[in-house]
């Protein structure tokens, strides 16, 4: 038996995954077990839970692969802040080299040596190994690992070569996200805000954007630093790029005027302009009809979708876990191919249903009164009627918490941990964005369908399972509550292969309504991670306004509320806010990468 490991922390989004005899067996993020969002530290809840799911111990484990190499790492920080770190203790201790290695054996109890896998190693192995092609060219971006920011590579076999970088400070994942904090949202999560907000402006100013960063012919750019703030100073802007776009940074939650909207269509554009041409570079040097890509920058749905339609490549896999989180995927994929280029499957990855899930038992053991002491829910356990009875109360509008089976790996809601709704209603958008998610307005929803409909509703001609991508929507229905304002929309498609009782439940709806379509987002309230397990659904249920969770078997209905339920929302609350003022206290801000 062959069981390696590979674990991601120290920047955000912290996660572990297991690889058995070769095949991919388990992966979880921290911040589902601890509910601190985009949690960084050392993911031992997402470990335990791995060697739990696998059937192993720390004793079989092969090997365990962390996803950066610190002492590359702290090579940079030192460059990038020396004076700074030198007079700060605690930054002296954030750049300490071994503290990976120490936090790891002293966290998990794991004591053999832990192989390091470059950053964007670990990305590009994230995405080529689990594309099922035999032969790719590799294209990862994000903020930055070590040095790198940009890598281009080709894979072949189970050989994965990286040839050329761009290095730190120039980075395509920063350059967005300094216009991401300059429009008031946060950086290292709302960066798909600046996406969703940008259909609702125009480009006017695509060439002010363009001037912060300088694009060579081939592989390289450069920003021009005077624009940037983020090596010296506590914010990712400069005054300069204040005067440069005359207007003045807009204040966390005020209000998004033209000018907000017109710049975040403004730096979308220009990110999709220099994608393009980078990957067309990419393509000319190998000319292989495949593209792998990975890093926080291959979440941007939008630009993957210009990528596929308007660039050379003629197939595109984009790891589903494209961020740091799925770093963890690709060292563990590493370590894997150094032990014995045999042991690894180089089959497609065809879901990411690799977290924990909950039987029936289980629910029954949360819904039931004696665990919740006086709390006697009002639900019905109908493993029979409840795909029909949830699609009942779809077509009647209602609003439904689904939670079935294993949890996704990875920042989407795939019909496991989600939310849905009937797509064709005008005010449904409005509804969930203002009293279930808590959120923007602007915010849209992406629509679940079913795979062997897809091209009737949306101009695509490929499976889309994990929702990477945009297309046109080309329905006869009326489809307002997942249709962009730019008549795009982000698809999940689904195939009674990967999630049967998603399916089941789209065919259901399908029957009842001729609209095999669903609006799905997260299982979660703004500023909080997904739900994990039944008693975080139930708490997300009790405080929201959500019609009906539909847990396993189960199907609970918002009935009035029963006065015990505000001892659950007590209690979780108090619980959350606990967890979060310890990870407040003790996390590195969002410019510890420096």
């Amino acid at each position: 038996m062959a069981v390696f490991v590979g674990i991601s922390a120290h920047y955000h989004d912290s996660a572990c995954c297991l690889i058995k005899d070769g095949h991919l067996v388990a992966a979880a993020e921290e911040e589902r077990f601890t509910r601190i969002k985009h949690d960084n530290g050392i993911p031992s809840n997402a470990f335990r839970y791995c060697l739990r799911e696998a059937g192993v111990t720390i004793a079989d484990v092969t090997s365990l692969a962390y996803y950066e190499n610190p002492a590359k790492k702290v090579a940079r920080q030192l460059w990038a802040g020396l004076p700074g770190i030198l007079n700060n203790p605690k930054q002296r201790f954030r750049i300490d080299p071994g503290r990976a290695q120490d936090e790891i054996r002293d966290c998990l109890g794991y004591d053999r040596e832990i192989e390091f896998v470059d950053h964007h190693l670990s990305h590009a192995a994230s995405a080529f190994y689990f594309s099922g092609f035999d032969e790719a060219d590799i294209f990862t971006v994000d903020g930055v690992g070590e040095w790198a920011t940009t890598t281009y590579g080709r894979g072949v076999d189970r050989k994965i070569d990286l040839f050329e970088e761009v290095s730190f400070p120039h980075s395509l994942g920063l350059f967005y996200s300094t216009i991401t904090a300059y429009l008031g949202f946060e950086v290292n999560d709302a960066e798909y805000k600046v996406m969703g907000l940008a259909p609702y402006g125009s480009p006017r100013y695509l060439d002010k954007v363009l001037q912060l960063i300088d694009c060579w012919d081939g592989g390289q750019y450069r920003l021009n630093m005077e624009y940037f703030d983020f090596l010296g100073g506590d914010r990712m802007y400069s005054d300069r790029l204040c005067e440069h776009f005359g207007e003045p940074p807009r204040v966390p939650e005020s209000e998004l005027t033209q000018f907000h909207k017109d710049m975040a269509a403004s730096v979308q554009r220009a990110l999709e302009v220099i994608l393009l041409d980078k990957v067309a570079y990419l393509h000319a040097r190998h000319s292989t009809e495949n593209l792998c890509m990975a890093g926080g920058v291959a979440l941007n749905c939008v630009a993957n979708g210009k990528v596929l339609r308007e660039g050379p490549f003629k197939r595109l896999f984009v790891q589903p876990a494209a961020s740091d989180a799925g770093g963890a995927l690709g060292a563990a994929a590493v370590a894997c191919v150094r032990h014995g280029e045999d042991r690894l499957s180089r089959e497609r990855q065809k879901h990411v249903y690799l977290g924990p899930k909950f039987s029936a038992r289980d629910v029954a053991r949360v819904v039931n009164p004696s665990p919740l002491k006086q709390c006697a829910l009002d639900y019905s356990e109908d493993p029979e009627g409840l795909i029909q009875a949830t699609a009942e109360r779809l077509a009647d509008g209602k609003v439904i918490g689904w939670f079935q089976g294993r949890m996704e790996f990875g920042p989407r809601a795939l019909g496991a941990r989600s939310i849905i709704a009937d797509p064709r209603r005008p005010e449904m958008r409005d509804r969930i964005n203002a009293l279930v998610k808590m959120r923007e307005a602007f915010r849209p929803f992406a629509p679940a369908v079913l795979e062997s409909k897809m091209a009737e509703h949306f101009e695509i001609d490929h499976s889309s399972p994990f929702m990477l991508e945009t297309c046109r929507v080309v329905s006869s229905l009326a489809l307002p509550a997942i249709t962009h304002v730019d008549q795009s929309a982000r698809v999940q498609t689904v195939n009674e292969h990967t999630n049967k009782r998603f399916h089941d439940l789209l065919i259901a709806f399908d029957k009842l309504t001729g609209c095999p379509i669903l609006l799905n987002t997260s299982f979660n309230l703004r500023g909080d991670a997904i739900v994990l397990e039944p008693i975080h659904a139930i708490w997300t249920f009790a405080i929201s306004n959500i019609d009906a969770l539909v847990m396993e078997d189960f199907i609970i209905d918002r009935t009035e509320r029963p006065e015990a339920w505000s001892e659950i929302i007590e209690m979780m609350g108090a619980r959350l806010k606990k967890k979060r003022r310890a990870a407040d206290a003790g996390r590195a801000n969002v410019y510890s990468f420096l």
